[in-house]
């Protein structure tokens, strides 16, 4: 049976050979007899020998371990985010090390534990929302590579995936507007936070280039979650102003303005309409489907793993800024502006 941690030397003794033939043999050299190599695999083989990966990435100059540091882990667009940058790193030989952090200053010590175990680098889901990008100030100026997934850089040299909000904002407000509907509630995100302030400016582009006066009264900032949605448009109900469609700025505040126009006895579509922004899973299976603005949530895990990877890999790697596209979805949750009608489009 193979002893606890078995070294390199334990190999290099059984199979009569110095460590440093083992370890050409580990790294597939070329300057090894076939005789040597047979006998060196064999004794790998019975003392069950496992390369310490750290050691050779080290001395490859690499740890093949990239940082991830998201808000947080249980949101489903971070969370879908990261695994397909999993996914990514893995086909190309990579390792994520994963952590959250809820508020800005959470995220200086866990950088510094990544950087303990020799991250090569770090994606960072939405730094500039709060201040947490200027923890990696210090990382940037020091050549260690830095990619913004969902937000968009300044002045700081890194690469960056993001989602073209503006279009996507302005999209779903035009998909309203084309069907009738002239008084349109906005719901959106925390307006810290940088794609909330691009769909906004979308959904103003749109009203702009009707000429449709915009009663900035149903403009209103909810907090991305569903309770928040359905205690604005309540408020809203109370209040007297008059609306004929909702866009929301994310899927589960279309679900939480939804319950709160049945709770008030109005129906969607043929009362009021609705469309969300994200595309979650799910939603085509509610009552009715959800219309909604599709992101490609795969493309960002995949395109922030290769720019890491190339960066990491390539010390002459030239930054990019990839943006990816939004895609309106139709479904059954927005008509035409006809109180008494029930034209699905």
């Amino acid at each position: 049976m193979p002893r606890f941690q078995v070294t390199i030397r334990d190999v290099a003794s059984l199979a009569d050979v110095s460590y440093q033939t083992v370890s050409r043999v580990i790294n597939n050299r070329k300057n090894v007899s076939p005789a040597t190599r047979l006998k060196v695999e064999e004794a790998i083989a019975e003392l069950d020998y496992r390369p310490n990966a750290i050691a050779r990435s080290m001395a490859k100059g690499h740890t093949y371990t990239l940082g991830c540091i998201s808000p947080n882990l249980t949101n489903y667009i971070f969370a879908r985010i990261i695994e397909s940058a999993q996914t990514e790193a893995r086909r190309q030989g990579f390792f994520i090390l994963t952590g959250s952090a809820s508020s800005a200053d959470k995220v200086e010590p866990l950088i510094d534990e990544m950087l303990n175990r020799r991250v090569d680098g770090f994606l960072v889901l939405n730094p500039r929302d709060d201040e947490r990008y200027l923890h990696f100030l210090p990382l940037i100026e020091k050549g260690i590579p830095v990619v913004y997934l969902k937000n968009t850089p300044k002045d700081e040299a890194v690469s960056s995936v993001s989602c073209d909000d503006k279009t996507g904002g302005y999209v779903a407000t035009q998909h309203l507007l084309t069907l009738g509907h002239q008084s349109i509630v906005t719901i959106t995100g925390p307006q810290s936070e940088e794609c909330s302030q691009e769909r906004l400016a979308g959904y103003h582009q749109a009203f702009s280039e009707s000429g449709i006066s915009l009663n900035e009264n149903l403009s209103v900032e909810g907090d991305w979650s569903a309770k928040s949605a359905g205690k604005i448009i309540q408020n809203l109900l109370d209040s007297g102003e008059t609306f004929s469609a909702i866009f929301t700025q994310n899927d589960r505040m279309a679900i939480g303005a939804i319950r709160a126009l049945q709770d008030a006895g109005l129906r969607v579509p043929q009362d009021i309409s609705v469309i969300g922004y994200d595309d979650i899973p799910l939603i085509s299976y509610f009552a009715p489907p959800l219309t909604t603005i599709h992101q490609p949530l795969d493309d960002f895990g995949r395109h922030g793993a290769n720019l890491l990877i190339s960066a990491v890999m390539n010390k002459d790697y030239k930054r990019k800024q990839v943006c990816l596209g939004a895609q309106l979805i139709q479904r059954d949750s927005c008509v035409e502006f006809n109180r008494g009608g029930d034209v699905r489009i």
